[in-house]
């Protein structure tokens, strides 16, 4: 089987940012997204998403390298000053290269 190298965004952030992150993404080059509701703890402390600014999302990105890097770089740059935003990147391999 034929797999295709993708890099795999993954942001994880107060849900007050959703909105702006899928414009984002999409101005940025970005294909597609999936976002989900997600709860944890961490440095800046818990998240258990009891109330509304308290709710926290992950949003995935499965893209070029390019666009993955250009939109991290963006979301470093908007947000992360003013907002809890954890990121990370990693290799993905696709099998349907044409929805990326």
């Amino acid at each position: 089987m034929q797999t295709h190298a993708r890099k795999l965004l993954v942001v994880i952030c107060e849900a007050a940012l959703e909105k702006m992150l899928i414009e984002d993404a999409r101005r940025l080059g970005a294909a597609g997204y999936t976002i989900a509701d997600v709860r944890g703890s961490g440095r800046g402390g818990t998240r258990e998403g009891a109330w509304e600014a308290d709710r926290s999302i992950e949003m995935k990105v499965i893209c070029e390298a390019a666009v993955a890097e250009r939109f991290a770089a963006h979301v470093m740059a908007t947000y992360c000053e003013h907002y809890s935003v954890t990121m990370y990147l990693d290799d993905v391999s696709v099998l349907r290269p044409e929805k990326f």
